[in-house]
């Protein structure tokens, strides 16, 4: 039988075993191996997270739908509880050994000869190789060796410490729950910091079986207990095993602007900070969910509030929606596309002055008008369907009339105001001027809270449109600018939406578009009533709310003083605690002059002009009554088929004109009443065709319509 030498025995074999620790060394030292701090940069959250110009965390959104981990925690911010129950439990020499322990693999190697089921010996370090392992190693005796080839150079490289809190951070625990910090806040509702014995106990024994029955966690976690000499905390720790949840808690997060979250954040792990002040937003959160509360009984669930800084356009607050008291809470009311209303006045007669079309002291009618367009007759009325006669424009914006808007828009042109309205940053208004129509000047079209309050912003700016900005702006940073209206024409807008003797016809001198500083407003209201906005503007905030339902539903009997203006007041009045607004100065080239109204429709007062329209002197402000007159109805060229159901001499038909003075109407060269009756019914004229007309007292004819009535139908031929 052959025996190796003392030579190759004292010699040869030291040699190669020392030339194997060598490789083995080697390999160790060539391993890739990731540093620890790329290890926690690489460690994304499932959530992203929204922090305010301050740096406070307003919102965490989950984007992850595959796990659910929450910020990467120190080790220091780890209950020593749980540090000492997963040591003892996963890996008792983890302090000591190298990265392997050859006592826990002998002892694993002793334990599976008795076993139906191995054993395993892998240490923490080991384990968190597996986890750092990219591809994933396979589950064979080669990934056994890699695992321990990269546990062995993590140790080299790394700190005990650093092994330790990487492994906690990456673990993961039950169902989608990974790391530690959603660990114990989806299983134990609470913090990482706020384990106890028991609470460690349960977690260190989801570690080795997650998905065990809470009777095998009890049991394994109270044998943790007892290696730790806790026994006496068996019995909650118990309790806290069999009672873990079905789902996880839901996980801490701050839900202050879930819509912008939404509409900001991109990938999971993404912390992004906007210009969004978080006590502001939580305010104007609260004001708004509190008036709407108000009116809840008139059929009023959903609202929106943006606020935004004048001079950077920083958004200072966005808030999407009423949260809990909507029945839709995730549709975004800042982006959502509404009809604006009266709105979009502002922004009409800032284009007419700007083109030297109107001024603030220039007469408009509001009287019933009646417009032929391609899809029909077009017959606006005022809010309160009543008509004041001759006004001033000043008196037509402040109180919002809408037969003045239309009048104005008639003579600015429905494209060029389509035009405006898009330089002024209502780029969703994207359908052609054909399909608005004479509409538009009343809001018939559709744009967003934030596109609208952004124009508003403009006229405070002086004309000048910048867009908005979510994230802040430096100090000395400028925004790139546009200007779409003249200083002068925005100016005389501003003063126009902060004069409450100007609104007073409509709101009254006590509303709450009335704040303690200077403030522009203006309130609008859709057709139906399913929208309701107050936009405005301080010298350095706009601020823009719109209340409605977002399911289209109509409010019932609310008005922009009761609906979106306590809002909007609330939080001017907020935004100016500490200091009040102040009016803007006229640019230059504006100044004012007297202006007399005569008739004195309105009182004599000092009116604001552009450069272009100052003149010297008081300005004479004459009506013709003539320039006004019109006919309404019946419309020209109109058919009339009488009601086959209703006897023919029950029908009637009204006669309606527009003007001042005593001006007549004449149906077929006789007069239906006396002159200065404007609006009459009249029984229905024979069937055939008749002439209308509108003269003035010395017999003028004014305005000609021409008609036709068809023959009486019975009820049997009209159904053939």
């Amino acid at each position: 039988m052959w025996r190796p030498s003392r030579t190759l025995t004292r010699r040869v074999l030291p040699g190669i075993a020392l030339g194997g620790l060598l490789l083995l060394a080697l390999r160790v030292l060539t391993a890739p191996v990731p540093d620890f701090a790329q290890v926690r940069a690489d460690t994304p959250s499932s959530e992203a997270t929204l922090r305010d110009r301050h740096g406070a965390v307003i919102e965490r959104l989950r984007l992850d739908r595959t796990r659910r981990m929450l910020d990467w925690v120190p080790l220091d911010a780890i209950s020593p509880q749980l540090l000492r129950a997963v040591v003892a439990s996963e890996d008792r020499r983890f302090w000591w050994h190298p990265g392997i322990d050859p006592i826990g693999i002998g002892s694993a190697l002793i334990d599976n000869l008795h076993r139906q089921r191995p054993r395993g010996a892998s240490t923490i370090s080991m384990q968190l190789a597996g986890l750092l392992a990219e591809p994933p190693l396979p589950r064979n005796w080669r990934g056994k060796l890699q695992q321990m080839r990269m546990a062995l150079a993590l140790e080299l490289r790394w700190s005990k410490r650093e092994i330790l809190e990487a492994w906690l951070n990456r673990l993961p625990f039950r169902g989608e729950l990974v790391g530690i910090d959603a660990a114990a806040r989806g299983l134990l509702a609470k913090g990482p910091d706020g384990l106890d014995a028991a609470d460690a106990a349960v977690l260190a024994a989801l570690i080795r079986a997650p998905s065990a029955n809470r009777a095998t966690l009890a049991r394994r976690a109270c044998a943790s207990l007892r290696a730790l000499q806790a026994d006496a905390a068996c019995a909650q720790s118990d309790y806290l095993a069999l009672g873990l949840p079905a789902r996880p808690y839901p996980l801490p997060g701050v839900d202050d602007a879930p819509h912008l979250a939404r509409r900001l954040l991109r990938k999971s792990g993404e912390v992004l900070q906007t210009s969004v002040d978080g006590a502001l937003q939580r305010f104007a959160s609260e004001s708004l969910r509190t008036h709407l509360a108000e009116l809840a009984e008139r059929n009023v669930e959903d609202g929106a509030v943006i606020v935004l800084d004048n001079r950077s356009g920083e958004v200072l607050a966005y808030v999407g929606s009423s949260g809990e008291l909507s029945g839709a809470a995730a549709v975004d009311g800042v982006a959502a596309q509404r009809q604006p209303g009266s709105t979009l006045k502002p922004l009409l007669y800032g284009l007419a002055i700007d083109r030297d079309l109107l001024s603030a002291s220039s007469v408009l009618d509001d009287s019933p008008l009646a417009l032929n367009t391609p899809s029909g007759l077009y017959i606006p009325q005022d809010y309160d369907r009543d008509f004041r006669g001759a006004v001033s424009l000043r008196t037509a914006l402040g109180a919002s009339l809408n037969v003045p808007a239309v009048r104005a828009l008639s003579l600015l042109g429905v494209p060029r105001f389509l035009s405006g309205l898009r330089e002024f940053g209502l780029v969703s208004m994207q359908r052609d001027a054909d399909h608005y129509g004479f509409g538009l000047a009343l809001g018939a079209a559709e744009t967003n809270l934030l596109e609208l309050a952004n124009a508003y912003r403009a006229l405070a700016n002086g004309g000048r449109w910048s867009a908005p900005r979510f994230t802040p702006a430096a100090a000395d940073t400028q925004p790139a600018q546009r200007q779409v209206l003249g200083a002068a024409a925005s100016f005389i807008i501003a003063d126009i939406l902060a004069d409450p003797v100007a609104r007073a016809p409509t709101f009254g001198f006590s509303s709450p578009l009335s704040t303690h500083g200077w403030a522009a407003v203006k309130t609008g209201t859709s057709k139906g009533m399913r929208d309701n906005w107050a936009i405005g503007f301080t010298d350095r905030y706009t601020v823009g709310v719109w209340v409605g339902n977002f399911s289209g539903a109509a409010m019932w009997d609310v008005s922009g003083i009761t609906g979106a203006a306590p809002v909007w007041r609330d939080i001017v009045e907020h935004l100016h605690a500490g200091q009040a607004s102040r009016a803007p100065r006229p640019p230059a080239g504006v100044q004012q002059r007297q202006v007399i109204f005569q008739p004195a429709i309105e009182a004599t007062r000092q009116e604001w002009f552009s450069a272009a329209q100052a003149g010297v002197g008081p300005l004479q402000v004459r009506l013709l009554d003539e320039a006004r007159a019109q006919l309404i109805m019946p419309p020209d060229a109109a058919t009339i088929a009488p009601d086959p159901d209703i006897p023919q001499a029950r029908q009637s038909l009204l006669l309606q004109a527009s003007g001042a003075g005593k001006l007549c109407l004449f149906l077929d060269n006789k007069a239906v009443a006396p002159c200065g009756t404007l609006q009459q019914m009249q029984a229905l004229p024979a069937p055939g065709r008749h002439q209308l007309e509108l003269r003035d007292r010395h017999g003028h004819v004014l305005d000609v319509h021409r008609f036709e009535v068809r023959a009486l139908q019975t009820a049997a031929a009209a159904t053939r």
